[in-house]
Formats: C-alpha cells, structure tokens, sequence
C-alpha cells in the first residue's frame, strides 16, 4: 500500500488532444486557492512474468492549499497519511507505525502534486511541464502534462475537468503502472481548520528520514 500511496508523488498517464482543458486548468490555478474532496484511486500494474495485470483499490480523502500545502488520508483499504506542511512531506503508514520523511523540495519537483497545489500558477507550471490539451473522454475535458526533466520515474499526468472543477488524474509512471485519481465533491476555496497540514509523528512510531 506505500507503493499505492507514492504513486500520487511519482507517476504518470497518457494522454492526446481536446478543447477546453487548457482553459479549465487555468481557471482552476487562478481560482482556487484552497480545496478539499473524497477519491477514489485505482492503481494497475502491468503484466509480468505471463500474469495478469493486478488491480489495487483505495479511497480516502483530499485537501490542498496553494501554494506548496496538501494532505492525502487513505481510509481503505489500509490507513495512511501524506502530508506537505510546505517544507516537509510526510508519509504515515499506520499498520507499519511508520513515518517517511523528506525534504518536500527534494520529494515534489514534477509531480501530480505540483499540478494539484504546489504551482502559484500556470506559468509555473509551464517552467516543469509541457501542457496540451488532450482528448475529451468520460464527459471530462483533459490536459496532458508531460515533465521537462526525463530523470524522474513520472511519464506524464492527465488532468481532468468538469468545466473548471478538478475531477480526475490519470497517472502513468516509467515502469508502466498506472494510478487513476476520481475526485467526488470537490468544494474549492473551502474553509479549512487550522493545523490541516501539521504533521506531528505519533508517540512511538519510526521515523525514517530521506
């Protein structure tokens, strides 16, 4: 389930080319500074060794504020955290009672999360990625994201809107697995707790540091 969870951090989908994608991200990074929403995610690796591709699900729930500020919580089928508090992220897997952490400037770069909440705006965004417009598909209007660096294990992202709501990601990493990221109820520029993205490592767990 770790491996589940960091695909968020380093993966990658494919993508081709359509109408108002382009448009709906940028709206998107002008227009919400805040969010939150439940997922669901579903990640499919590749056949090996003659067998078939495996399917793992989990879902969970989603907060961002931009810039550099997000939480991921999986609730099922296994607890775990990932956290950017803006200078650290953090990565709890409660049944390993386990802390990752690293330096998030070092962890992001060109990742899912830097289309989700890291960027302050789209020319930012353009300085990692190269960004088109992608082929509508499932009612969503998609944009394609490619990384500039060739070095990371991230191939290139699909973002997916529902007119200017973020609805989807669609993630393909160098090693052929793939992580697709349903987004439901997204509220956008919501009121979000103080300390949402504070991470404290509970009493007695490992902490790691990388």
């Amino acid at each position: 389930m770790k491996k589940i969870a960091t695909t968020i951090l380093i993966a990658v989908a494919a993508g081709a080319a359509s109408a108002d994608g382009l448009k709906n991200l940028e709206s998107f990074m002008k227009g919400s500074q805040t969010g939150k929403a439940e997922f669901t995610q579903t990640v499919t690796s590749p056949p090996k060794d003659g067998q078939a591709a495996r399917t793992k699900q989990s879902s969970g729930s989603f907060e961002f504020q931009r810039p550099n500020r997000f939480k991921f919580v999986y609730k099922k089928p296994f607890e775990q955290t990932i956290v950017a508090d803006g200078q650290t992220l953090w990565l709890y897997d409660v049944d390993l009672n386990q802390v990752t952490q690293r330096a998030q400037a070092q962890a992001l770069g060109t990742t899912p999360a830097a289309l989700l909440a890291s960027a302050p705006d789209l020319s930012a965004l353009k300085a990692e990625f190269t960004l088109e417009n992608a082929p509508d598909q499932d009612g969503l209007q998609w944009v394609l994201a490619t990384p500039k660096t060739k070095e990371g294990q991230l191939k290139s992202v699909r973002v997916g809107f529902a007119s200017e709501q973020l609805a989807a990601l669609d993630i393909l990493d160098s090693f052929g697995q793939r992580s697709q990221i349903r987004f439901n109820g997204m509220q956008t520029n919501a009121s979000l707790p103080a300390g949402t993205f504070q991470f404290k490592p509970p009493a007695g767990a490992d902490v790691v540091k990388q």
